[in-house]
């Protein structure tokens, strides 16, 4: 049953959008937040708005539930950054182990942001698309991260925050099984024609899964899911 108030962390990919789907499902007003730091990506912030469009249409009470949209611009991440994410550069290991796409504390940032304006919404819960089992190793998507920051922006603003992260313990093959489980074929659907995730920002190439080079960690992540849950699915 739908309670409260929640802040979704949207950036137009397919896992904060199943995240939306979740929090439409549990909470009686939801609010998004979007963040624009001069990624590579940038289409992503156009598919997410195609994404608010349409979602309502999935289910009449998701409609009723959906509320406010906030944007931020926080472009001096992406320029203090200068990663794979953030410019034309070659997505690669570098000696730390992470990919060349980490962008050193931008979950943490987001966060906090996404907390700020929480707070001033009456808003206690935070949800993300943060995701420990299938990802490319970030240290701020790491549960023991999240778990940390969510007491600290609760000490720091001397309200209670709750970080709620559904596909946190989850593989990608799961989360495409969250999305049928939420919403359907028509969830599904959107997923696949309506989302964006690939790092290049490429949109000329329709794939099974949806839009992308098919070549990039996110792409090739987000295939891989897709197959394993048609497999498990026939």
């Amino acid at each position: 049953m739908a309670s409260k108030k929640a802040l979704v962390l949207l950036s137009g990919g397919q896992d904060s959008t199943i995240c939306l789907g979740w929090a439409l499902e549990r909470f009686d007003s939801v609010e998004t937040i979007a963040f624009d730091y001069g990624q590579r990506h940038h289409i992503e912030l156009e598919a997410r708005l195609e994404v608010l469009k349409r979602i309502g249409a999935i289910k009449p009470e998701w409609s009723r539930r959906l509320s406010g949209d906030h944007s931020l611009v926080l472009t001096e991440l992406g320029r203090i950054s200068k990663t794979s994410l953030t410019r034309e550069a070659e997505i690669v290991i570098s000696e730390s182990g992470l990919p060349s796409t980490f962008v050193p504390g931008r979950n943490l940032i987001f966060l906090t942001y996404a907390a700020a304006v929480a707070y001033r919404r009456g808003i206690a819960t935070l949800v993300g698309g943060m995701c420990e089992t299938d990802y490319s190793g970030y240290p701020d998507c790491r549960n023991d991260t999240l778990d940390s920051l969510e007491r600290t922006l609760s000490l720091g603003m001397d309200q209670t925050f709750e970080i709620q992260t559904p596909l946190m313990f989850i593989d990608k093959a799961a989360t495409w099984k969250l999305a049928q489980e939420l919403g359907g074929d028509a969830l599904v659907a959107l997923i696949i024609e309506h989302t964006h995730t690939c790092y290049i920002g490429d949109r000329t190439k329709r794939n099974s899964w949806g839009y992308g080079c098919g070549e990039c960690p996110a792409c090739e992540l987000r295939a891989k899911g897709f197959d394993q849950w048609q497999a498990d699915v026939n």
